[in-house]
Order: structure tokens, then C-alpha cells, then sequence
């Protein structure tokens, strides 16, 4: 693996190596492990936190790549102290808008329309500005209100140079640290690449919007706005305007005024359906991107969603209610069988750590329940106990864990334990009737039919052989061929051993006959013998020693 020469590219080397500098050690190349490359927590007040926010500007001023990288690592705690996870989950996006005369240019270039055509008005001041895009408010010329996501100039070209420079450093930490092989950093630099490609193109983010806004219709305390496709395109999206707040800027006596409790159930309600059986979900829900709209929850900026396999879905609600109820031994089933195989693991330490975790969270969940940091708790212990789980369930425990900031301003008692007793009910039986569906049934009638018909073909073919004493069972529990020749070689050895022994005997023998036929001093025909047995003696043992060799090498299946 050959690092790139290109001046961008070893400019991009250089800030990374930086970070490393600054905040790890010397021998980062011969131990890269991201927990002693950041300085350990003696004191959180004293000398963890500043670190942590000092590390955060630094990757701040980095650019966009970097700080979406940076969200990504605060999801992994089992690569990073929570220190440090807190602070780059905490990283602002906001930048200096740039000029709207750039953005009237990218909205006529994008949408090939005159832009008094399609829109009535467009506010020149953004009401948000990010590193990637801005926002600004408009009307169309039909009088509905919409909210305009432009994207900014020049970011994609920015952002595909970096993806292509971290490409580079993620092969070359797998290729030569402990670290990088322990992690697979450049599986995890894929899933990041394919996730900034996706974010970078609004045409998804309009397909999430409309994939989200219907799985959660039937949720009415929830609102997802919708896009305007005509209007929309891969950098620029238009979609419905929502005129609401931040819920964590209310003030308290709106919060009073609210039925807390409810839109927190609606909330938690929300999230669970999406990941446990819509198997997709909104993985960006900071206060910023929640907003309090008639007294309902709007979910905007779906740019960065994730999804959990059907398979995972089972296993994540088995696991889920597992914590919550206190049980840590179907905890560790559940896990191991959505663990990585992977040699080295310890599972009887994982068994005590889950216990240890579980045990806690019961301690606390009278006081403040949090699920999802049980969840994240219990990805650290799998990571030191050498069991590898999915990336999602890190995403998960995260994304409900910022979660868990807004539903303590909505409703500060509110029992996330029982929310998940509650609905786990409701979604157990929605998977089944979704398994039981009447395609599905139609799918399994077809797979019958087609039994039951050419059963009793098969049937007559099984007779057939049995009466024609033709009827064979095959075994293939051994390899007949590479066992018999194996064998032979054995005995090709032995039976070569047994040759050079009588050389030897019979050169010894001889000795002791007196010829006129000398070699050395000694009777030339015994020497002969003994100079025959010493080369069939070291070629022997080439050939053994070489073979060996080459077993050790020869990959087994």
C-alpha cells in the first residue's frame, strides 16, 4: 500500500499525523490504539474535558469530511473514552453562509428554470448555514412555504479529495498497526465513504424524506416534511417549511404547556418502529435537527439515516428487552449470536462484564433509565473481551442516546425501560403479521405446490434404486485421495528408513573384510555403502523438512 505523492493529499497526511502528535504518542505507527492515543481521564475536570474540546476545534477547522468523520468515531465507544466521544458528538457545523448571488447561480444551473417561474420569494439571509449546505426560506409561486437546502460551492470536490487522502491513511494504519487490524479500518472508512457520497447527493435525502414521512404516518404526534421534487435535485432540495422551534430551547413555561409524556412516548415510539421493524432510521437527531411544530415533533435534515438487517432487527428487540428486564444471561446469547467469529475472544470475561453492565443499569434505572447506554456500555465490553459486534448496534446506542437529551426536556421521569415493555408488544406482533403476510403465504403455497408435484417422481427414483441394488449413500466426511497418498508417503518413508538402515548394518559388516579395494584406509566397498546411506540420510530429510513447509503454508478450508 503506497501513500499518495499529490500536494492536497500529503497536506491531508500532514494535519492527520498532527492530530496523532498532538494528542497521542510517538510510536503511533507500532501501537495506534485510539484509547492511548488520546490522553487518559485522571481527572474529567481537569484534564479530560479540556483535551477533549481542545481536540474537537482542532478537527472543527478541518472541514466538513473531518468533523462527519469525527461524529462517526463519538458513535464507537469501544474505540474512543467517552470523554472525547462526548465532546466530537457535541461538533458544530456551522460555518459563514457564502453569497446568495452563488446561490442563485446553483438554483438556475440545477433546476434549468427561471427562478421568478418557480419561486415568489427567496430570503437572502439562510436561516441555517453548514459546511455542506445552507438553508434559506422561499415561497412558491403557488404560495406554499418551503424550506431550500443549496448546496455549497465547490464541497463535493472537497470532500472526494479528503474521502480519497483518509482512504489512504485507513489502508495504511490497517496495513501496519495492531489497532488498524483490530477494528478493520478500512471496512469502517467504507461504510463513512459511502455515507458521505450518500449525504452528498439531496436526491436521497428527498427519498428518505418520503420513505420516513410514510412509515411513520401512522404515528401522528410525528411529523416529517416532504419534498418538493420538482424543485429538487443532487444539490439542491426543496421541501415543505417547518415553522417551529428547537425543542431544547423552549422555555419553561412552554414546557409546560405540553403533554410531555405523551410526545416522548410518540417520540421513543417513533424510533423504536424504525429500527425494529422499519429497519431504517433517522441517525441524526441532535436538537437542531428536532423542532416543535403545534405541539408535534418534526424530524428534519435526513441526510444522514442507517439501517439494521430484518435478521438484526429480532436479535436488537430480544436484546433490548433483555436490559430492560434484567437479564443478563439472555443478554450474552443474544449478542454472541450476532457477534463477528473470530478466534482469541473471551467469552467468559464477556460474561461477567455484561453482568457487571446490566447490574448497573438496574442500580440507576430508578433514578434515570438509559437502555442506550447500557447498549454502548456493553459494545466497550465486547471490544475488550475481543468479541466484534455489528457497526449498527453502535449507531443505535448513540442515536437514541442524543435521543434521550430530548426526551428529558420533553418529559425529565419519563421511563424509557417501560416505553420499550410497552411497545415491544405492538412490534413483536406487527414482525409477525409482516411475516405472515399474504405474499408471503402465496410465496410458501407456491413452494408446496411444487413439493407435493414432483414428490412422487422422486419417490419412484429412491424405489427404483433400492430395488436395482443401485442405491448409494455418499459420505463426504474424508478426502479418500489426499488421505491414501498421505499414506503412501508414510510408508514410502518407512519403508526408505528401513533401506538406509541396512546400509548401514551391512557397511558396518563389511568393515571387517579385508579386500585389496580401499577407500581412505578402509575397505573402499563398506565406505561406499556408508557414503550411500548418508546422502539417502540428508535427502530424506530434505524432502521431509520441505514438505512440511509447504503444508504449514497451504491454506485449509
Amino acid at each position: 500500500m503506497n501513500l499518495s505523492l499529490r500536494p492536497e493529499h500529503l497536506k491531508r497526511y500532514k494535519d492527520f499525523a498532527r492530530l496523532l502528535w498532538k494528542y497521542g504518542r510517538k510510536d503511533l505507527v507500532g501501537r495506534a490504539d485510539l484509547s492511548e492515543l488520546l490522553p487518559q481521564e485522571h481527572d474529567a475536570s481537569e484534564a479530560g474535558v479540556p483535551e477533549a474540546a481542545e481536540l474537537a476545534r482542532d478537527v472543527e477547522r478541518l472541514g466538513p469530511t473531518y468533523i462527519k468523520l469525527a461524529q462517526l468515531l463519538s458513535t464507537r465507544p469501544d474505540i474512543i473514552p467517552p470523554a472525547y466521544a462526548d465532546a466530537l458528538a457535541r461538533l458544530q457545523d456551522d460555518v459563514a453562509p457564502f453569497a446568495f448571488g452563488e446561490v442563485e447561480k446553483i438554483l438556475a444551473a440545477e433546476l434549468g428554470v427561471r427562478l421568478s417561474k418557480a419561486f415568489s420569494s427567496i430570503a437572502p439571509k439562510p436561516l441555517a448555514a453548514a459546511s455542506i449546505a445552507q438553508v434559506h426560506h422561499a415561497v412558491l409561486r403557488d404560495g406554499r412555504e418551503v424550506a431550500l437546502k443549496v448546496q455549497r460551492p465547490g464541497i463535493r470536490e472537497q470532500v472526494l479529495d479528503d474521502l480519497e487522502a483518509l482512504a489512504d491513511v485507513a489502508a495504511f494504519l490497517e496495513a501496519h498497526t495492531e489497532f488498524g487490524q483490530r477494528f478493520g479500518l478500512t471496512a469502517l472508512f467504507e461504510e463513512f465513504r459511502k455515507s458521505m457520497l450518500r449525504e452528498l447527493d439531496f436526491r436521497q435525502e428527498a427519498l428518505h424524506l418520503v420513505t420516513l414521512g410514510n412509515n411513520l404516518r401512522e404515528i401522528p404526534e410525528i411529523v416529517v416534511p416532504q419534498p418538493v421534487t420538482a424543485y429538487s435535485s443532487a444539490r439542491v432540495l426543496t421541501m415543505e417549511f417547518v415553522p417551529g422551534a428547537k425543542i431544547t430551547a423552549l422555555g419553561p413555561l412552554a414546557r409546560m404547556e405540553l403533554d410531555g409524556e405523551r410526545l416522548a412516548d410518540a417520540l421513543f415510539r417513533a424510533y423504536l418502529k424504525q429500527m425494529l421493524r422499519d429497519g431504517m432510521f433517522h441517525a441524526d437527531p441532535h436538537p437542531g435537527n428536532v423542532f416543535l411544530v403545534d405541539g408535534k415533533i418534526a424530524l428534519i435534515d435526513l441526510g444522514m439515516v442507517a439501517r439494521v438487517r430484518p435478521a438484526l432487527q429480532d436479535r436488537l428487540l430480544q436484546l433490548l428487552l433483555s436490559v430492560s428486564d434484567n437479564r443478563p444471561d439472555d443478554a450474552v446469547k443474544v449478542l454472541l449470536l450476532i457477534a463477528e467469529e473470530r478466534e482469541g475472544g473471551d467469552k467468559a470475561a464477556f460474561r461477567r462484564g455484561v453482568a457487571e453492565i446490566i447490574g448497573q443499569h438496574q442500580e440507576v434505572a430508578a433514578a434515570h433509565p438509559q437502555v442506550w447506554r447500557a447498549v454502548l456500555m456493553l459494545l466497550k465490553a465486547a471490544a475488550d473481551c475481543g468479541i466484534h459486534l455489528p457497526p449498527e448496534l453502535a449507531m443505535i446506542g448513540k442515536t437514541l442516546l442524543n435521543l434521550d437529551e430530548i426526551g428529558r426536556t420533553l418529559a425529565p421521569r419519563f421511563d424509557t425501560n417501560g416505553a420499550i415493555r410497552r411497545h415491544a408488544a405492538d412490534i413483536t406482533r406487527e414482525q409477525v403479521l409482516r411475516d405472515f403476510s399474504l405474499g408471503s403465504f402465496f410465496s410458501t403455497a407456491v413452494e408446496v405446490k411444487n413439493f407435493v408435484q414432483h414428490l412422487p417422481g422422486r419417490v419412484n427414483r429412491i424405489l427404483d434404486r433400492l430395488a436395482d441394488n443401485d442405491f448409494k449413500i455418499e459420505v463426504d466426511a474424508l478426502d479418500e485421495a489426499r488421505l491414501m497418498e498421505g499414506m503412501q508417503k508414510v510408508a514410502n518413508r518407512i519403508t526408505l528408513g528401513l533401506v538406509l538402515a541396512a546400509l548401514i548394518i551391512g557397511a558396518a559388516l563389511l568393515m571387517r573384510v579385508e579386500t585389496s579395494f580401499r577407500l581412505f584406509g578402509y575397505p573402499g566397498l563398506a565406505i561406499l555403502l556408508f557414503l550411500a546411506a548418508a546422502i539417502g540420510g540428508v535427502w530424506l530429510a530434505l524432502t521431509i523438512l520441505v514438505n512440511d513447509i509447504r503444508a504449514r503454508k497451504k491454506p485449509r478450508f
